[in-house]
């Protein structure tokens, strides 16, 4: 079970909250209120905004899906211009409530607290049921997400289907369970259909499985795969029959943007890639398209597979005739996606205002805290999760680096810091408890205990706060 793989933190504790945290419907009802209520201070706070100024591409496809039952930006001209897993999210509540910030924000609020909750029982399967109320709480109070969570960005299903991952891959490890990797690999065919970055990450996941259980794990791995595949191709086939490529998304400039001679610099001048120079007589994207038909009610035709195509070969021959400045670049966007503050562009919302402060300090203070808790953690939880997780954070910096990193990269992933981060927050608490104990009793001259170094009335050494050897 994967109870008997946890770090072993079991102390006698006398504060309530800390006894209460064992309890599910408490730790529950702490996370979920955690998790909304300054979430709903923003939303209140920055209601003129949401739906109004830096609105995803995802929300443009679900309102022209809802009023004339075209998903692109166009009635009646399909398109694949963006990954569609946000538009998705988006189309049920624009049609039942409309496309109010109420209802945006709404949406958000309840993926943000299903997402605490789920790396609550990632935690607790992990560590300890107390590790997984801190875990929760680590994540959910994140001074960047507590903002960026009540914006239109599709980081936030990231987040949500990062945890729920995570959870069900080490379930399937832990009962072999063909089913349950099954259930992962679907999971994760969800997560390509919202970050294309997640391509391969299906396959680092099988690799585990079978790294847990060698041969016995060659059905789960290929359940896993097989079922990430399965879930990814129906939106593939429609994008070939629709649109004329067999792809996740026609944005093939997104690539190009992070993968030319003015990236660099780009970045370097603190800017973001958005405000790379355009090639001159580029062909028109499906999004240059679309912004003409909002202003203009004019439909110019373009040809997403061929654009597409252009911006991909252009970011290959820089990659081929530039390897030095490719390198350059890679370390470039490595450091961004993990650089403890956010990362600044001039054109960043909030630019100026109060957000700039806590992005310069709160933020760093509470990654580096987080970043330093979580080394030290690597060493106490058992090794089944230090592998899993330095797996997957490993994919994400590769990613970064061939696409370019920043801070929301990052961010859905950084509960995997905050789970190991709780293990070292629990034996430092231990440890704390046991010295106390140990004071105590050498103080108190009726004491019949023995004189031993240990924490229990009875004179039984304490468990030690150390790591479990790992079965597998």
């Amino acid at each position: 079970m994967a109870g008997d793989d946890r770090v072993p933190f079991v102390v006698a504790v006398r504060h309530a909250w800390i006894r209460n945290a064992t309890d599910r419907h408490f730790a529950y009802l702490v996370v979920a209120a955690a998790a909304i209520l300054p979430r709903l201070v923003v939303l209140l706070t920055q209601r003129g905004t949401i739906t109004a100024a830096y609105v995803d591409k995802g929300s443009i496809f679900a309102r022209t899906f809802v009023e004339h039952g075209t998903y692109g930006f166009i009635p009646g001209h399909p398109s694949a211009y963006t990954q569609p897993l946000y538009g998705f999210f988006l189309i049920p509540p624009y049609w039942a409530f409309g496309t109010s910030w109420v209802v945006v924000g709404a949406a958000h609020l309840l993926v943000a607290a299903a997402t605490a909750l789920l790396v609550y029982e990632v935690g607790r399967r992990v560590v300890s049921p107390l590790g997984g109320l801190l875990a929760a709480l680590a994540t959910t109070l994140h001074p960047y997400l507590i903002w960026h969570d009540m914006h239109m960005n599709r980081e936030i299903l990231d987040h949500f289907l990062a945890a729920a991952l995570v959870l069900a891959v080490l379930v399937a490890a832990d009962r072999r369970s063909w089913g349950w990797a099954a259930f992962g690999g679907g999971i994760a065919g969800v997560a390509i259909l919202g970050n294309v970055r997640l391509a391969a990450l299906p396959l680092v996941l099988g690799a585990y499985l079978l790294w847990r259980h060698r041969r016995a794990a060659l059905v789960p791995a290929l359940a896993l795969v097989v079922a990430a595949v399965a879930v990814v191709s129906p939106w593939v086939v429609r994008n070939g029959q629709s649109v004329g490529c067999y792809v996740v998304t026609t944005d093939g400039r997104a690539l190009w943007k992070a993968n030319n001679v003015n990236t660099l610099e780009t970045l370097r001048a603190g800017k973001w890639i958005d405000n790379v120079p355009g090639i001159p007589g580029a062909p028109l994207t499906p999004q240059d398209a679309g912004a003409i038909y909002a202003k203009t009610g004019r439909v110019v035709p373009t040809d997403e597979c061929a654009q597409m195509r252009f911006y991909q070969r252009k970011a290959f021959d820089f990659v081929r005739d530039h390897p030095g400045e490719k390198a350059t670049l890679a370390a470039w966007g490595a450091k961004m996606l993990w650089q403890p503050s956010v990362t600044k562009t001039a054109d960043r919302n909030g630019s100026g205002t109060w957000l700039d402060t806590l992005r310069s300090s709160a933020e760093p203070v509470f990654m580096i805290v987080l970043y330093v808790l979580g080394a030290i953690g690597l060493f106490l939880v058992p090794r089944r999760f230090a592998v899993l997780a330095l797996a997957i954070l490993a994919y994400n910096t590769l990613a970064a680096m061939v696409f370019v990193g920043e801070t929301r990269y990052r961010t859905p992933w950084d509960f995997l810091i905050a789970v190991l981060a709780s293990a070292t927050a629990v034996a430092l608490m231990a440890r704390r408890r046991s010295a106390q104990r140990d004071t105590a009793t050498r103080s108190d001259p009726h004491s019949d205990a023995p004189r031993t170094r240990s924490g229990r009335g009875d004179g039984r050494p304490d468990p030690s706060p150390t790591r479990v050897p790992d079965p597998s």
